[in-house]
């Protein structure tokens, strides 16, 4: 490693007075991460201390154990859907032994190495579920903003939307009223101090300044409208397995496929969060399996406590990255500050009202419906993959999360057919004077692409790269988003590397050249 990746690595950080920085860093993402913890467990149906358990397990356990130093995991909006359904389909109660299985699946998963399986996924299907699940935190967390409960599901919660605002009325203001303007302050406040914040406070959270804003606004007016029920005692937060823990899952079986659901769509959006984390600092690089192991028992110990399913979470993760954090004490600080704020000021949390959460999870969801990235695949990969990402969000829409998933992942393989007979990938590196040159041969395709990965991140940080795709027959939108993405990573450290092959695949690859 050159001495320039030592001295950015987050591990050796402390030695320098990085602890400081990670102190600093942890309070920004607790200012970041409590509005958000609360808001998803409304929006998944659940009582906003189920949230805060997550987020407490997700920062001191998972924080200590992840192989992605400075990732912060917690309850992630990408799960409040499919958690939402399952409650009300099945009570609360089933929810804690499902989300034990899934946890052992994960540390299982991690166990066997299959962490760079997941990050094989689609992009188009993982960002098309994210978007679809966007839409439907919008569609639901608008209800939330009047005072009343979402819907079923997101089209009875959409068709409701103009009765909603037609049963408003400017001259008979009640609660309904009240609570839209409390959630449009915080929505206005969420979006009006990402715009025009000064410099000097640029580290401290939207979120945060909206719900302050509305829960003084409440507080000052006396406005009779929802607020947030926390318990009085934080061990009321935390629901000890008793003897008929597992009778949900004994009794339907069935159940066991919700946890296959939530246990790999956890693993997919907290390993592409790390690799998300991963380009926006220098140090050390995630361990995939170890970070799966980690959710694994974050995900098994909240399940025993009756708390939210976590992944890691890319809000929390990179404004801890952008705070200045060195190593993983920021994420297990963060978690320390939950506990400490739950134990010791609930009757402060209780004033905040329910709008004010449900303006940040709309804002939340509507960050996550990015048309930026359909333009980006249809754009440099064809229709193909902008097809693939608009059949998951449709799907994930007006049926459910996981036949969404499950469809645009069909629909990848269609990639594969012209080049059915030609799948295999070799991948070869070998030092030729102060270079490594790489050379890929057959068709390049995510049925190859944790081969491709496991060399990719094991080539030296201080040599030259020669990346040779002149022998490449195809490649698919997968795998070409791995190497524009690894490029960019190498070159945005300094790193020198060049790219031969010919024009159509050089084509494929976005700043190949």
């Amino acid at each position: 490693m050159s001495q320039a990746a030592i001295a950015a690595s987050p591990e050796a950080a402390p030695a320098r007075g990085g602890l400081v920085r990670d102190f600093t860093a942890s309070i920004v993402v607790f200012l970041v991460a409590m509005p958000l913890c609360m808001g998803i467990a409304i929006a998944s149906g659940v009582p906003p201390e189920k949230g805060l358990v997550t987020g407490i397990i997700g920062g001191i356990v998972v924080g200590l154990l992840a192989g992605s130093p400075l990732q912060v995991s917690g309850p992630a909006a990408g799960l409040a859907v499919i958690v939402f359904e399952f409650v009300r389909d099945n009570g609360l109660s089933a929810l804690g032994p499902v989300l034990l299985v899934a946890g052992l699946i994960q540390l299982v998963a991690g166990v066997a190495r299959l962490g760079g399986v997941f990050r094989a996924i689609s992009p188009a299907v993982v960002h098309g579920m994210l978007a679809g699940i966007g839409a439907l935190i919008v569609v639901g967390q608008f209800h939330i903003l009047f005072d009343a409960k979402p819907m079923s599901n997101g089209l009875a919660n959409l068709s409701m939307i103009p009765a909603r605002v037609l049963g408003l009325s400017p001259f008979d203001w009640r609660a309904s009223e009240m609570a839209l303007v409390l959630g449009l302050v915080t929505i206005v406040g969420m979006l009006g101090w990402d715009k025009l914040k000064p410099k000097a406070l640029s580290l401290v959270p939207g979120a945060l300044i909206g719900v302050v804003a509305a829960t003084v606004l409440a507080a000052v007016l006396g406005l009779p409208v929802a607020r947030i029920a926390v318990p009085d005692s934080l061990s009321a937060a935390f629901a000890a397995p008793g003897g008929a823990f597992l009778d949900p899952l004994l009794a339907k079986p069935a159940l066991l496929v919700s946890a296959v659901a939530i246990a790999f769509i956890a693993s997919a959006e907290t390993l592409l969060s790390a690799a998300a984390v991963d380009r926006m600092h220098n140090g050390v690089r995630t361990d995939y399996n170890k970070e799966l192991r980690a959710q694994g028992i974050g995900n098994l110990l909240c399940g025993m406590v009756g708390a939210l399913p976590m992944t890691g979470v890319i809000v929390r993760s990179s404004a801890n990255v952008q705070a200045g954090a060195q190593t993983r004490w920021s994420a297990v600080l963060h978690g320390a500050w939950i506990l400490g704020f739950v134990a010791l000021l609930p009757w402060l949390l209780r004033e905040v009202p329910m709008a004010a959460l449900g303006g940040v999870l709309v804002v939340t969801g509507w960050k996550l419906v990015s048309l930026k990235h359909v333009k980006h695949l249809f754009t440099h990969y064809g229709p193909l993959p902008a097809a693939i990402w608009a059949v998951t969000f449709a799907l994930v829409v007006t049926t459910d999360l996981l036949t969404g998933v499950l469809v645009g992942m069909a629909l990848s393989l269609v990639e594969l057919l012209p080049h059915v007979k030609h799948l295999n990938l070799g991948v070869h590196a070998h030092d030729h004077g102060d270079a490594t040159n790489v050379e890929l041969k057959g068709a390049a395709t995510f049925l190859r692409l944790t081969k491709l990965n496991a060399v990719l991140e094991d080539l030296p940080a201080d040599r030259r790269v020669h990346l040779d795709l002149g022998r490449v027959k195809a490649i698919d939108h997968t795998t070409a988003e791995t190497l524009r993405e690894w490029l960019a990573r190498r070159r945005q450290q300094g790193n020198a590397v060049t790219v031969s092959g010919p024009e159509p695949i050089l084509r494929a690859v976005p700043h190949a050249a």
